[in-house]
């Protein structure tokens, strides 16, 4: 049963790096594009990787954590196990810091409905999209949107190499 946990969170957590690696990996190519082009494929994304986020990072953390308080504190796996855990809940944490808040300025102009619909109107901290000064020149929010899932993309790498590690030296 240890074995299918261990796969389960590998699994989960390799979901969780596969959609911030596939924004990642588009990066040069967005880069290139106009704000007309880039405005009209923006929205493309959200009902897909809202879903696949979820399963992905929100079973990834809980099945990372249920893998953490079922592997013996005095096992070496432990520690790698519980640095994987902080690697993914950092790369969650920059989500809501980061990414949301500009998922919501891409999206204020589409009424997307269903759970991504709620989803990316979700805000616990109430947050409007960027406000300050300058910050509507949509180069600027584009940079921060993409860099920002480069950042998620080498957490969630960070991540799975450390759980795999884990599963490597489970004794």
């Amino acid at each position: 049963m240890f074995l299918v946990l261990q796969v389960l969170t590998v699994s989960l957590v390799s979901v969780a790096l596969a959609l911030a690696l596939a924004h990642a990996l588009e990066l040069p190519g967005k880069m290139r594009l106009d704000k007309q082009t880039y405005l009209a494929i923006q929205p493309i994304y959200y009902p897909g990787f809202t879903i696949g986020g979820g399963i992905g990072e929100g079973g990834g953390m809980a099945a990372t954590l249920i893998l953490l308080l079922a592997t013996p504190s005095e096992s070496p796996s432990f520690t790698w196990t519980m640095m994987a855990l902080v690697a993914l809940v950092t790369m969650h944490a920059a989500y809501w810091i980061l990414t949301h808040p500009l998922n919501k300025f891409w999206m204020k102009e589409h009424d997307l409905a269903g759970f991504s619909g709620g989803f990316i109107r979700f805000d616990p901290v109430k947050r409007d999209g960027p406000a300050a000064p300058g910050e509507h020149d949509w180069k600027r929010i584009r940079d921060k949107w993409e860099y920002s899932h480069v950042v998620r993309a080498v957490l969630g790498g960070l991540s799975l190499i450390l759980l795999v590690i884990a599963v490597a030296v489970y004794r």
